[in-house]
């Protein structure tokens, strides 16, 4: 049976110097537990949407796998709230690896900073790849478009896996880092090529949106909102360009500002 995105309520809402009484959208919050070779590994909570898709990219994320082949079974109980997971291979210690923190001897660098889960995970991004300005500009608002969920309900955060034309897919969730874990997991499932994508996000660019960005292997991340100096840093670190306040004809290139133009690459 398929979950419910948004669920409906009364509510009372105050305009101009009266009350009233309407129906409203409110965003889903669904708890997910991944049993990881019959342990709990974690529980996440998430908009009930691409199941599979987020187990897949949150357990790639988190160093557990690297590829789709490493797992022998996955499946979902969406009524119960499971993701059951068995690998091919036994696994030691991931609860620890998992939560516990890494400090790096690394002069000062950001990465000292990551989990130590980052530190196997997250990942130069190589990409040559340009985008122009006007692009970036009809990226995010294509994302807008598609963010019908948001529109609803104000609740969800969207990201989206773009070539320099356009969208090619669109995630949804409460939390942003799950949309992007989606995305990841359907890059995984289908093999798809990474080095020429640009990613565009809905919300803040937080260290932990681009680590997951880095972790998927994009280079270029797109906002219409702010970054974080950590993110900078990170973005800086990890050859991310990190481009925010994409609206109203503008926007700030933060890190690495070669891979944006002004005029459309050849």
């Amino acid at each position: 049976m398929s979950q419910k995105v948004t669920s409906h309520r009364v509510v009372w809402k105050y305009a101009g110097d009266t009350l009233l009484e309407q129906t409203d959208e409110i965003a889903v919050e669904y708890p997910l537990t991944i049993m990881l070779n019959s342990e709990e590994f974690a529980t996440m909570v998430c908009t009930p949407t691409d199941l599979a898709e987020l187990t897949i990219g949150f357990l790639a994320s988190e160093g557990i796998i690297r590829t789709v082949e490493e797992i022998e079974s996955l499946s979902i109980s969406e009524q119960r709230g499971f993701a059951h997971v068995v690998l091919k291979t036994k696994i030691t210690s991931v609860k620890e690896l998992h939560s516990k923190r890494f400090i790096g001897s690394c002069c000062g660098k950001s990465r000292q900073f990551y989990l130590q889960n980052d530190v196997r995970t997250a990942k130069t991004v190589p990409t040559k790849t340009q985008i122009s300005v006007n692009q970036c500009m009809e990226l995010i608002r294509q994302l807008q478009e598609h963010s019908t969920h948001f529109q609803l309900t104000g609740g969800v955060h969207n990201a989206a896996l773009c070539t320099r034309e356009g969208i090619m897919l669109c995630r949804t969730d409460i939390g942003r880092h799950n949309a992007l874990d989606k995305i990841y997991g359907y890059c995984l499932q289908n093999n798809v090529p990474l080095a020429d994508k640009v990613i565009a996000f809905s919300g803040r660019i937080s260290s932990e949106v681009l680590l997951k960005v880095a972790k998927i292997g994009v280079g270029i991340v797109l906002s219409k909102s702010a970054p974080t100096d950590l993110a900078l840093q990170l973005a800086d670190d990890l050859n991310i360009t990190a481009v925010g306040f994409v609206r109203g004809g503008r926007l700030n290139i933060y890190t690495h500002p070669e891979r944006i133009v002004e005029y459309q690459p050849e």
